[in-house]
């Protein structure tokens, strides 16, 4: 049972895949398998019939090696063994009409079987004398729970004391490796006997044995079995079967088909090449055949790591770079990409569009790595069917060989040696000089986020595809839920990636920090470079005093150093190998960030387990300090930005809330009436679960609610039933409301806005009245006469840059009211000419509006008119533009033409 290349075949049980029958015989022959494991239920599930599978499989060039699972047959009483028998009859000629040659039997889990072996060996003896004269075969298989027999070795005494041609032995590594079975002893069964081996690798967890196995189980080399010992000691036997996966995973069966496969067959690839490096010089006696798999190349250190970036995250991580240290020394000859270097580490800035990413994000999107043999690396690569990416570039440009990892990010191979391939001529130096002081010496280690569904595939790709050794899976407790992290690094440990994932996320709850990644550098001095840094103007992440109450009661390190700890927000951890010294930035966007660290003696792990967690909460009470600080922020920034609803009125509350926090807002307004028929309602005030989730997203990215819209009062309308609105409003934390009064009646209008003051004053809530110019209440002077009249002390007026000037309201009049009246604006831009019907004003105001410095407003006049300081909510809805890009690129696009045009706005005198 050789594989066309004379190695053991490789075969993949359906029940590790997702999907029909169908679907999971093709992902299994295009990942290239020569068989499967045919499971029962797969097969009652299909359409097809026993023939119509049979032909299935040859058609994709598989076998069915295996039919399983059959149970609860042996050590019985007579009439049981009798309907069983039959039972058994039945399943031989399913058997024959698939074409598979051997039936898998389970170790009974019955009540009615009894613990008596010779009894057991007769009755599996029966069996398999029917099975033998059709030329079929029963594989026994221990399970690790069987009620009797529940390891390898007493199967195989009953095996053996059955002595029948047809009865063999099935080996699961998981039922031997879970019980800590020692498989030494499977070496004195024939090879012969032996007619099926299972594989799968699993973590270590205490918990009952069935659940494990039907829940957690994994492909070869991401679990904490040595596979490599186990298949050593079944070859040795002389077996002759197939290699074949049988693996039971909740996210695997939940995955894409053809992704398993892909992974199943990276991982019984790996595992034969670990397989024959382990057992050189091969003994004479049933070696594992090599792969076919190239040897995996020497790998060296990191060359560069590349960040997708664009006009708004570019410019944050480049101030950022240059802050730690680097300088921009290059620029690519034929693409908008940037080369900083310090020392040996090397970070390129690649400005292209990149669809892949969201906006205003900064990503680790391709790795560059030292190869002794890139060819050598790009073919084994290959044969473990990572896809090679597609390379444009000019005749004289470097040709690097590169594969994409299943996150997306790529992989490039580069020659080891100074020029590393001769990449770094393909840049056109800008006359910067690298720093070579050792602020930063090179790159330690790259750390990305997966999600659970990807996490054990990219940890695979890694190990097998690159050749890397994967490190102890660890778990621990984050602010925001449990974190699994896995890492992998090279022999000489100078090229390592840490992989992390939430393996329990549920809800909408999250720390608004989706995804994060960092790059970490290598420092001889982290304290020095800390202080330099700090000189430099980086935004080091300040890290509380707690944390050094707890290092110093843990590890009692010499006060000194304690004290340069603490002062450079440094953290530490050692171990009986040596210490390691670390410091973060603030995220530079919403999900990367850099580290700096020192690696003393040996240390070869990436932090104490306290660290992470005490990061993420930094991380997160610095971004909620940065969404409130307005005038301490960096940039100079005078004014806190809202997202209008009606900006983005497709996206429901929650929809709103994350997309204000992804572009930057630190406000959002809610809308919670309809004011058309035909927009989109969001009845937070009715609806529990959506006030729910609205508030969980609220809490989780720090973003506010600044305003709730729309209290129309016109001749019909009694403020009264506003009332459940406004207490909506209070609990979702807003601060104003935002009404209109298209009432021609001004005594009525002034008593009805007055009352709704009434209302909403004990709610914590300002009114604020707005005056559209088609409305009865039409201009500023108009909207003044009523607020004077209706004198509420939480009164007060929004002005809408577009109703204003379309109003033919005067500037001088409004730098004349009082400033309390004004707690924020609504901006956007228009054009210059005022529509001559209402119809064409209303279209302009709710679909039509341009960012502002686009249109013919008089914006500064307007905005310097207003007390400052002001918070500028962006009501600018687009709708045909919002059709093209989406509403959350729309708000994003928004605040970033808002604050090229609007940040240096003169304040009023």
């Amino acid at each position: 049972m050789s594989g066309p290349a004379g190695g053991p075949r490789l075969s993949i049980a359906t029940a590790c895949l997702s999907g029909t029958l169908e679907d999971k015989l093709a992902a299994a022959a295009a990942a290239g398998f020569h068989g499967v494991e045919l499971f029962e239920s797969d097969l009652i599930a299909s359409p097809w019939s026993p023939s119509r599978v049979r032909q299935e499989c040859a058609r994709r060039g598989l076998t069915i090696d295996v039919y399983q699972p059959f149970r609860d047959f042996e050590a019985v009483p007579p009439d049981t063994l009798r309907a069983n028998l039959r039972r058994a009859e039945r399943k031989l000629d399913l058997l024959e009409r698939l074409g598979a040659g051997t039936l898998l039997l389970c170790s009974s889990e019955s009540t009615e079987s009894v613990d008596d072996d010779e009894l057991a060996a007769d009755q599996l003896a029966e069996l398999a004398e029917r099975a033998g004269r059709r030329g079929l075969r029963i594989a026994y298989e221990a399970l690790a729970w069987g009620r009797h027999v529940n390891t390898y070795a007493h199967a195989w005494r009953i095996v053996r004391r059955a002595d029948h041609a047809a009865l063999g032995l099935c080996l699961d590594s998981f039922h031997v490796l879970s019980r800590g079975e020692d498989p030494a002893g499977i070496r004195v069964v024939p090879g012969a006997k032996v007619f099926h081996l299972q594989l799968a690798d699993a973590p270590r967890l205490k918990m009952d044995v069935v659940q494990w196995s039907r829940h957690h189980r994994l492909f070869p080399g991401l679990g904490s079995f040595d596979l490599t010992a186990f298949v050593g000691h079944v070859v040795s036997t002389g077996y002759p079967g197939p290699l074949s996966l049988e693996v039971f995973n909740d996210i695997y069966r939940q995955a894409d088909p053809r992704h398993a496969a892909i992974d199943g067959m990276r991982s019984l690839l790996a595992l034969q090449e670990s397989v024959t490096a382990a057992r050189r010089p091969p003994p004479p006696r049933a070696p594992v055949p090599p792969p076919g798999l190239p040897p995996a190349p020497r790998l060296g250190g990191h060359v560069f790591t590349e960040l997708a970036v664009d006009e708004v995250s570019g410019p944050v991580v480049a101030r950022t770079l240059a802050a730690v240290g680097f300088a921009r020394t290059g620029q690519h000859r034929s693409k908008p990409v940037q080369l900083w270097q310090q020392g040996d580490a090397r970070i390129l800035l690649n400005f292209a569009p990149q669809r892949t990413i969201v906006p205003g994000t900064a990503v680790i999107c391709a790795v560059g790595v030292e190869s002794d043999d890139p060819a050598g690396s790009a073919q084994r690569a290959d044969r473990l069917l990572a896809p090679v990416l597609p390379r444009v570039r000019l005749p004289q440009e470097a040709d690097l060989s590169s594969v994409a990892a299943p996150d997306g990010t790529a992989v490039f191979f580069c020659r080891s040696g100074a020029d590393a391939g001769g990449w770094p001529a393909d840049f056109a130096a800008t006359g910067d000089r690298a720093r070579d002081d050792g602020l930063v010496t090179r790159t330690d280690h790259i750390a990305l986020t997966e999600s659970v569904d990807d996490f054990d595939q990219v940890s695979l790709f890694y190990t097998s595809v690159l050749g890397l050794r994967s490190g102890p899976t660890t778990e621990l407790a984050a602010p925001f839920g449990l974190l699994r992290s896995r890492s992998a690094t090279n022999a000489e440990r100078t090229f390592r990636i840490t992989l992390n994932t939430a393996p329990l996320r549920r809800g909408s709850w999250s720390p608004g920090i989706p995804s994060p990644q960092h790059v970490a550098f290598a420092s001889d001095d982290v304290i020095a470079s800390a202080r330099a840094m700090r000189d430099l103007g980086a935004p080091v992440l300040s890290i509380p005093d707690n944390y050094y109450d707890d290092l110093d009661a843990r590890l009692a390190p010499p006060p000194d150093l304690l004290a340069a700890l603490r002062e450079h927000s440094i953290l530490y951890d050692s171990d009986e190998e040596g210490e390691y010294l670390h410091f973060y930035t603030e995220m530079l966007g919403s999900r990367l960030f850099f580290e700096v660290v020192q690696r003393v003696g040996g240390y070869g792990g990436y932090g104490a387990a306290s660290s992470a967690p005490v990061r993420m909460a930094a991380h997160r009470h610095r971004r909620l300090q940065g969404l409130r600080d307005t005038a301490g922020r960096p940039d100079g920034r005078a004014h806190d930005y809202s997202l209008a609803h009606l900006t983005a009125l497709s996206l429901s509350p929650p929809e709103l809330v994350e997309a204000a926090a992804d572009a930057g807002y630190r406000y959002v307004g809610v809308r919670l009436t309809r004011v058309t028929p035909q927009e989109p309602h969001y009845p937070l005030a009715t609806d529990p679960a959506l006030m729910r989730t609205t508030k969980v997203r609220l809490a989780a990215t720090g973003v506010e609610v600044l305003d709730i819209e729309l209290a129309r009062l016109g001749p019909h309308e009694d403020p009264r039933d506003f009332q459940r609105f406004l207490e909506a409003g209070a609990e979702l934390g807003a601060r104003h409301v935002i009404t209109q009064l298209p009432d021609p009646d001004r005594n009525r209008k002034v008593d009805r806005f007055a009352q709704l003051c009434e209302l909403a004053r004990p709610l914590g809530l300002t009114v604020h009245l707005e005056f559209p110019s088609w409305t009865e209440t039409p201009d500023l002077g108009e909207a003044t006469r009523v607020l004077r009249a209706a004198d509420q002390p939480n009164a007060g007026m929004l002005i809408d840059l577009l109703h204003f000037a379309r109003s033919g309201s005067s500037v001088a009049d409004l730098r004349e009211l009082p400033a309390e009246w004004f707690h924020f604006a609504h901006v956007c831009d228009a054009p210059a000419g005022v529509p001559p019907t209402n119809e064409e004003l209303i279209h302009t105001a709710r679909f039509e509006r341009l960012y502002p410095g686009e249109g013919g407003i008089d914006l500064d006049g307007i905005l310097a008119a207003l007390p400052p300081g002001l918070t500028y909510a962006l009501e600018i809805p687009r709708a045909q533009l919002v059709a093209q890009i989406g509403a959350k690129e729309h708000a994003r696009m928004a605040i970033a033409a808002a604050r090229r045009r609007l940040e240096d706005v003169p304040a009023a005198a």
